[in-house]
């Protein structure tokens, strides 16, 4: 095993002790034998089975065989969601066949970002991860459930879920996806057309014809932004079923993984005599494998939070300390957009997670020795699902890829480092993402451009005052001010003024979206110029150096100076009502730093009175 990985896991480990301590003792306190149901009275069982049919309901009333909850994000204005109108249906009739009975416990909201960049509602965005946590928590609150299966693929969607899941983690759960649409047009065809529109060059019904080109059927977009990086995560956290995540929505085979996603989570069951809980198969090593994975594949930098929140529900702390350790001694062994052109059903096609673990396992840089939802040891996920007569099996993986355009070897990566690391630095710390960064655009010096909003760049772009080298400071874009929106909007001006040959840079409080990378971007700043960062000091012409191989981000101002200067105050009241905004007043007042994963909950054993 590497030294470094050993070591991360350990200081984890130590670090956690405590919470994790508590955590695990009240999850032990939950635990019961037999049905979970057993411990309701008669009229609130009354009430549990009062639609179900006669068998159900003698089922139910004999308290012998596990009933199944099913947490669901199905929503068909989402194409990654819309699939799951059917998977109740065919769960259920699975369940009922092994004898066993199944109820959707409840439904979470699913908001796409894609829909919301740069609109109003992005700004419920983050936070709806932990509306969704507190979903999932009321949805199986009923107690009548043995074990959950969770349906949802998203941005802030499967971390939401799993935060839920983990507050329950004394029911063994699987993660059901919806598998990623065919492939439109190129990625990078998308990319080009947003810049020309940005420069004006073509009609909005030209942008919006490429767009629906791209985005064109149900299933998750094939992009490797957010949302395909949770399907990897599952994956290196032994919660999904073994390369499943990027098979085809609406296929037989898609179809068939479902139904085994059922028939496994009985075989969880303490009814089962193989009990495994949500709770013993997220530890500090599982957690450990995510960042590997994420640091391996190039994922998105949502996950420097999304981890740190999950982990935070397990009672286990994370820090960016961690993330930056474990990218310096993980290879870059992905090229998937926007770190690359090809797509994640080109990821598949080159061996998928089979690949990329098998790789990462060869090369000791994961802990093999895992509990996963099939069984003790990740290695069970160097697999290829297959049907064969109509029926499911699991042949052995590829262990190479079939594509190396796409996926390399861990002997030959893409990059010697993973796809993200920390920036320090007087103005605070931050993350960045690098692998889609070019030599040229690892340092740059340059005066400051402070913006209060990303309207006020995009309009400074058109007005063409951008015409230079600078680094866009925007700010009161963190979890206090806004609600911390992606920033993906920005991405398309940035790029043209890139491509023009200036150096451009953007430092910010705020998010960038899953598929952003192309422009060096210091985002997650923290503390937030709303908290009294140093951030809401920067003023217009401030020199700034931006220096991504050594990690550094600095203000070039002497302390003096910067402490006889006021903290910029901005009228944030736009903010604060409208598309439902002011219903999430208290998660803004009572939100944690990006770094300590924008939570609105906290670590087991330290709850506020």
């Amino acid at each position: 095993m590497n030294d470094i990985i050993k070591q991360v896991t350990e200081t984890i480990i130590e670090r956690s002790r405590e919470s994790r301590a508590v955590y695990l003792k009240r999850i032990e306190e939950a635990k019961i034998h037999g049905v979970n149901r057993r411990k309701l009275g008669c009229s609130n069982l009354a009430h549990a089975m009062a639609p179900m049919d006669r068998y159900e309901k003698g089922s139910l009333a004999q308290m012998q065989q596990p009933n199944i909850a099913i947490v669901t994000a199905y929503n068909d204005m989402l194409s990654a969601h819309e699939p799951f109108k059917l998977y109740p249906s065919l769960i259920k009739r699975v369940l009922l066949e092994e004898g066993a009975t199944c109820q959707v416990a409840g439904g979470v909201p699913a908001m796409c970002d894609g829909v919301t960049q740069s609109q109003p509602g992005m700004e419920l965005s983050l936070f709806s991860r932990d509306n969704i946590a507190m979903g999932t928590a009321i949805a199986l609150s009923h107690n009548v459930f043995d074990g959950a299966l969770y349906l949802g693929v998203c941005d802030k969607i499967v971390p939401g879920l799993l935060i839920g899941a983990l507050a329950f983690g004394h029911l063994p759960g699987i993660f059901v996806p919806a598998g990623p649409m065919p492939s439109g047009i190129s990625n990078a065809e998308k990319a080009k057309i947003r810049q020309e529109y940005a420069q004006g060059r073509i009609s909005e019904a030209e942008l919006l014809k490429a767009e629906a080109a791209s985005y064109h059927s149900s299933g998750t977009c094939t992009f490797y932004g957010t949302a395909n990086s949770n399907q990897m995560l599952l994956e290196m956290m032994g919660l999904q079923l073994p390369n499943g995540s990027f098979v085809n929505t609406n296929t037989p085979l898609r179809e068939a993984l479902t139904e085994e996603a059922a028939r496994t989570i009985l075989a969880m069951t303490e009814l089962s005599g193989s009990y495994r809980p949500i709770a013993d198969i997220l530890d500090e090593r599982s957690l450990v494998n995510a960042i590997v994975g994420l640091m391996a594949t190039g994922g998105s930098t949502n996950h420097t939070m999304h981890l740190i929140a999950i982990a935070r529900a397990a009672g286990i702390v994370l820090t960016w300390d961690d993330f930056d350790a474990i990218s310096k001694v993980t290879p870059l062994l992905c090229k998937l957009y926007p770190n690359g052109t090809a797509d994640v059903n080109a990821f598949r096609e080159a061996g998928g997670m089979s690949v990329v673990i098998a790789q990462l396992i060869e090369a000791g840089l994961v802990h093999e020795d895992v509990e996963t939802v099939v069984g003790r040891g990740l290695s069970k996920f160097i697999a290829e699902p297959e049907l064969k007569s109509g029926e499911l099996h699991f042949a052995d993986g590829a262990k190479r890829s079939r594509n190396e355009a796409v996926v390399a070897s861990a002997a030959a990566p893409f990059s010697e480092e993973g796809g993200l690391k920390l920036l320090a630095g007087n103005i605070g710390r931050s993350v960045i993402k690098t692998s889609a960064l070019k030599p040229e655009q690892l340092l740059i010096e340059a005066e400051a451009l402070v913006f209060e909003t990303q309207e006020a760049l995009q309009s400074a772009f058109k007005e063409g005052k951008l015409e230079r080298d600078f680094i866009a400071v925007v700010r009161y874009q963190g979890p206090k001010a806004n609600g911390m929106p992606e920033l993906h909007g920005l991405m398309p001006p940035l790029g043209v003024l890139q491509d023009k040959g200036f150096k451009v840079a953007i430092v910010t409080d705020g998010r960038m979206s899953g598929a952003s990378g192309k422009v060096p971007s210091a985002i997650h700043m923290s503390p937030e110029a709303a908290d009294g960062g140093i951030l809401s000091k920067i003023e217009n012409g401030d020199p700034i150096r931006f220096d991504v191989e050594s990690g550094q981000i600095e203000l070039l101002a002497e302390d003096a100076v910067l402490l006889a200067r006021g903290f910029a105050n901005p009228d944030l009241s736009a903010n604060r009502y409208g598309f439902g905004r002011e219903l999430f007043v208290s998660m803004r007042q009572s939100v944690g730093t990006a770094e300590e994963g924008a939570c609105t909950f906290d670590l087991p054993g330290k709850e506020r009175a």
